[in-house]
């Protein structure tokens, strides 16, 4: 148990480190990578019939996906492609939560599958210079959606 403690505390503090030194564009693809691991966690609790762990895991990928992708949502910059984020990740959030309600695999690979594309797409994009002051800001960010869940 004590090691367990251990090595989740180790694994925290590698987190924020991560965070506290990542670019903007990073950040959601550590956001991307967090959520697609908790449904995989979720997976695999479903699979084993440990109900508590299933939805703690899936409560964890609705807050990263909720608190983390779409509040660093800009609307004002982003425009229509930002409205149709907002739109994918509220109907994500949904499907996750009928997941949870329904014990349906399939429900969760199909979130999984909608995070890979957007991910990949991102990682596309590449890493583009952003302002201190912005990241700085989407670092606070993305460290409370990742400590929140």
């Amino acid at each position: 148990m004590f090691a367990r403690q251990a090595v989740n505390a180790y694994a925290q503090v590698g987190v924020q480190t991560g965070v506290m030194s990542a670019s903007p564009h990073k950040l959601i693809v550590m956001l991307y990578d967090g959520a697609r691991s908790a449904i995989a966690r979720a997976k695999f609790h479903m699979e084993n019939g440990e109900l508590e762990a299933r939805g703690n895991a899936i409560s964890k990928a609705i807050n990263i996906i909720d608190n983390g992708l779409r509040a660093v949502l800009d609307h004002e910059a982003g425009g229509e492609i930002s409205a149709n984020l907002e739109s994918l990740y509220e109907y994500m959030t949904r499907r996750l939560m009928l997941a949870n309600l329904r014990n349906d695999a399939g429900l969760l690979a199909e979130v999984d599958a909608l995070l890979e594309n957007l991910a990949s797409a991102w990682a596309a994009i590449g890493d583009p210079a952003a302002p201190e002051t912005q990241q700085s800001s989407l670092a606070t960010e993305a460290q409370a959606a990742l400590q929140e869940s």
